[in-house]
């Protein structure tokens, strides 16, 4: 959920994904290339996202880009909907 939801806005390659989850996660989610890119091959496998490779440019080297298709951005969709839900009832519980 959090792969997609981070690569809805606009595709990212790994690196970029892993410093924007830790960042925007207040460093609560921090993980490592083999924790990453067996989610992202999963995804990808599944049509949720497709990758391409970027164009060499000076000195930076090539990277592999990860962008979610429209079966990702529906699954998102039906994901967040589980989520809120066991959000709300988690909070709910935590309430009394």
């Amino acid at each position: 959920m959090l792969v997609l939801r981070l690569l809805k806005s606009e595709a990212k390659y790994g690196y970029q994904i892993i410093q924007e989850m830790k960042e925007k996660s207040a460093e609560t989610f921090s993980l490592k290339d083999g924790t990453l890119y067996p989610v992202l091959y999963r995804l990808e496998d599944d049509k949720l996202v497709v990758s391409k490779w970027s164009e060499a440019e000076g000195k930076q080297v090539p990277r592999k880009y990860y962008e979610i298709t429209e079966t990702g951005q529906k699954a998102l969709e039906e994901i967040e909907a589980v989520w809120k839900r066991i959000s709300d009832g988690i909070s709910k519980i935590m309430e009394e």
